[in-house]
């Protein structure tokens, strides 16, 4: 006879009850029950465990006998495929990796093929600052095209997409993923196109980058009022708007200056040296401190190892934390980047700098080779009168930027 609700709530003898077609149920004891099915293969008796009596109740656990019935109607020993299906579940999982763990071990496979350490950094930092927030957690086989575009259509500044705000990086950033889907694919991580690839695919919704860049560029703010946009910088407060002050004392690329770290500083001979993994040349650069630019690193505190530490604990300012500086004085008409060319303008028409120290001061690359291997040396004394004069400029009347400055049109280096 078949049990009932009531007798399988009150069986706490240790033994086992016989329900129907198989099933049994086993007391252990009153705290310890499951379920059985007994059943016969190839003339062999199996006994197949079914759960606990206190998760599934009675007519559970006749519905999950009968479904391994089923299969032993089709000649399948439910036994042996449960089995194997824990082992697929098992793999299956294994497979299991996110777009960040896949970028890293790509990563790891790939960082020999770039001599540049300068690239090898820019690899792991452009996917931390761009990609991963977005999909650095999803399952890399389960990255698509909307997942993709999430990224690039993400306003990083707060008022741009950043495919449309800096998309010479957007472009490399694009190529990234790419290669890491791609590495996925024949690592067995994921499975069809990649949905990160550009011909016939992104490039369908997604504008051309040269098509960006041919019309955008760096805006820049007028020397003229240079001046009084520093007396508005220094009345505020926060990491990013002093480091916004010190890549304009220094002229200084925006990488350059939120990777730097307090032992790359030497105050005594105020100079800053910027490891050739950091600068666009890919050699290393020595920056001349002036007094003003000396003045700010004293005044920040030293609580991290980089100058100018961000959120995240052990991590720098993201770079668009100078960007946001710049949209909350209002000046969403220039650029961070851009008051690199306000130094190179005012150096020449305000002073008597020859081209190439300013050029050695932004550390530019020479063209020329013949005058590259000529000029060996990085006139670090003439530049360093240079940034001295411009750090005095900047802290000028605008009565007197807006004038003749006979004191650094005089200037010979």
């Amino acid at each position: 006879m078949a049990l009932t609700v009531k007798q399988v709530e009150k069986l706490t003898e240790p033994g086992r009850y016989r329900d129907e077609r198989g099933l049994y149920l086993q007391v252990m004891s009153p705290t310890n029950r499951s379920w059985l099915l007994r059943y016969e293969l190839n003339g062999r008796e199996r006994w197949m465990g079914l759960g606990s009596a206190h998760t599934f109740k009675l007519e559970e656990a006749r519905e999950r006998a009968r479904a391994a019935r089923k299969l032993l109607a089709d000649g399948i020993d439910p036994l042996e495929s449960r089995k194997a299906e824990r082992v697929a579940h098992a793999l299956a999982a294994a497979k299991v990796l996110t777009f960040k763990q896949a970028s890293e071990k790509y990563f790891e496979d790939h960082s020999r093929k770039w001599s540049n350490a300068k690239h090898r950094a820019q690899f792991t930092s452009t996917l931390e600052a761009y990609v991963h927030p977005h999909i650095g957690d999803v399952p890399v086989g389960s990255i698509d095209t909307a997942l993709v575009l999430k990224v690039f259509e993400a306003k990083n500044d707060g008022t741009e997409r950043f495919w449309i705000a800096l998309p010479e990086t957007a472009s490399r950033v694009r190529r990234r993923i790419e290669w890491v889907l791609d590495w996925a694919a024949v690592r067995g991580y994921r499975a069809g196109d990649n949905p990160a690839r550009w011909r016939g695919h992104l490039d369908q919704v997604l504008p051309a980058t040269t098509e960006l860049t041919q019309t955008k560029h760096h805006a820049s703010l007028p020397y003229a009022v240079m001046a009084d946009f520093m007396v508005d910088l220094t009345t505020r407060e926060g990491i990013g708007a002093r480091a916004l002050e010190f890549t304009i004392l220094t002229a200084a690329r925006t990488g350059e200056v939120t990777g730097a770290r307090w032992e790359e500083i030497d105050l005594a001979a105020k100079t800053w040296t910027v490891p050739k993994g950091r600068m666009k040349a890919g050699r290393e650069h020595r920056v001349p401190l002036s007094a003003a630019a000396i003045s700010l690193l004293e005044k920040l505190p030293r609580e991290a190892d980089f100058i100018f530490p961000g959120g995240r604990k052990g991590a720098p300012i993201s770079n668009m934390a100078m960007t946001t500086v710049l949209r909350r004085m209002e000046r969403s008409d220039i650029t961070v980047h851009g008051f690199r060319s306000t130094f190179r303008d005012w150096a020449a028409e305000r002073t008597a700098y020859p081209n190439h120290v300013v050029e050695m001061a932004l550390a530019h690359v020479i063209a020329n080779k013949v005058e590259a291997a000529y000029r060996r040396g990085d006139l670090f004394d003439k530049r360093r009168r240079l940034m001295a004069d411009w750090a005095k400029y900047c802290s000028l009347p605008a009565t007197l930027t807006n004038g003749n400055v006979r004191g650094l049109r005089e200037v010979r280096a």
